[in-house]
């Protein structure tokens, strides 16, 4: 018979961390107050779902071994998140509902949920769901295993600022969520995202490129710089290479860098050469940067038509240098033209920019609303939205 006062610790000692997602207060009370009672559980309670389902997966996964989430808030938005949730295979997901019926919790079975209770809450149910999922729990080898989060920068033309967002967003992501975080420049030929940080480098990804047999992290090490910050550069080379990347060789990077690292962010610029390649896999979450314009819009179009319409969360529209003030289309003709409403707005700050490239400072380090913006992107990838670390920030979203 299962102990109704005690979870299991692990081997080590250590608590079994619990995330509990639950907007309504009152029932999330309930839930939070059983769980609370066993003493072998960390319990960290969440008022709101994610504002994006690409922000979530990563961050939990990392850092809670169980998520208990309520339903009823929203159905529909609740099922995609449990999915995402379950699709890492790390975490051990529950749910709660008043008013599921067998139907409803077949459904969330079948989506990957490990336990599902429905109220009035049963608390020696729930504590067998703890014991479960302390049971469960990866082995802390395994959870280094995790790969790290991709996040790819493309623009829908050159000249809208891609490399500019992805260098900054790298940056603040890397304060931000104080995790080993990773830029790679692969803006080829004439990458210069070392620059836009003020950073001086020796070594360049090049060789990684042209020698995908021997790559592997010890040979990364060798080829990035350290930013001040604590952010790792993968530069693009100082001058013009003379070879092409051999085949594969881009998907073998890849896979080293998210060994190692918590958060890779690559910077392609605008080639859509690189479609067919790991950074554009289904885990991935792209940033797709367009400003508002004829041209930059009707790229961004042809490109969520041909690339982009069966992503959905890993997905981000981004529109750069935004002024509301200045705009000849309406928000409903923007959001028709690219397919749907961009998820981000980095607003035009031109005396923020000019004094960043005047002073070789990175922009995001520079107190202006378009740092801010940024700021606010790397927290929601990290899955700390709405926590605000340094400073009042504005949100942009």
């Amino acid at each position: 018979m299962l102990d109704a006062s005690k979870v299991p610790a692990a081997p080590d000692g250590t608590k079994l961390n619990v995330a509990l997602l639950g907007p309504d207060e009152q029932r999330r009370a309930v839930v939070a107050s059983a769980v609370r009672g066993h003493p072998g559980v960390q319990l960290k309670e969440f008022a709101t779902y994610p504002p994006r389902l690409g922000d979530l997966p990563q961050g939990l996964a990392a850092q809670y071994q169980a998520v208990i989430v309520d339903i009823d808030s929203d159905p529909d938005y609740a099922f995609k998140l449990i999915v995402s949730l379950c699709a890492s295979g790390r975490t051990y997901v529950m749910a709660y509902s008043v008013h599921a019926d067998a139907k409803t919790a077949v459904r969330f079975m079948r989506s990957g949920v490990r336990e599902f209770f429905t109220f009035p809450l049963d608390t020696a149910e729930l504590n067998g769901a703890l014991e479960r999922a302390a049971t469960h729990r990866p082995k802390p080898e395994d959870m280094a295993k995790l790969p790290g989060k991709l996040l790819v920068f493309l623009g829908a033309k050159g000249g809208v600022g891609v490399t500019t967002l992805a260098a900054n967003f790298a940056l603040a992501l890397k304060q931000e969520s104080e995790g080993e975080t990773l830029l790679i420049d692969l803006g080829l030929p004439l990458g210069d995202a070392a620059i836009n940080l003020g950073l001086s480098t020796e070594y360049s990804l090049i060789p990684a490129l042209q020698n995908p047999e021997r790559l592997d992290f010890s040979m990364l090490a060798t080829l990035v710089t350290k930013h001040d910050s604590g952010l790792w550069v993968l530069a693009a080379p100082t001058e013009i290479p003379d070879t092409s990347t051999k085949p594969g060789a881009l998907d073998k990077l890849m896979e080293v860098a998210r060994e190692k690292y918590d958060y890779v962010v690559v910077d392609t610029g605008s080639r859509l050469d690189l479609m067919d390649s790991a950074l554009f896999q289904p885990s991935a979450v792209v940033y797709l940067i367009t400003q508002v314009g004829i041209s930059e819009m009707r790229n961004t179009n042809r490109m969520m038509l041909k690339y982009f319409m069966r992503r959905d969360e890993n997905l981000q529209l981004v529109l750069n240098r935004y002024k509301s003030a200045d705009l000849v289309f309406d928000e409903s003709q923007i959001a028709k033209a690219l397919t749907r409403a961009p998820d981000w707005k980095v607003p035009d700050d031109y005396a923020a920019a000019r004094r960043t490239r005047n002073t070789a400072t990175p922009l995001v380090l520079v107190d202006s609303s378009a740092a801010d913006a940024l700021r606010e992107m790397a927290r929601a990838a990290a899955g700390i939205a709405g926590e605000k670390k340094r400073g009042l920030f504005r949100l942009f979203s």
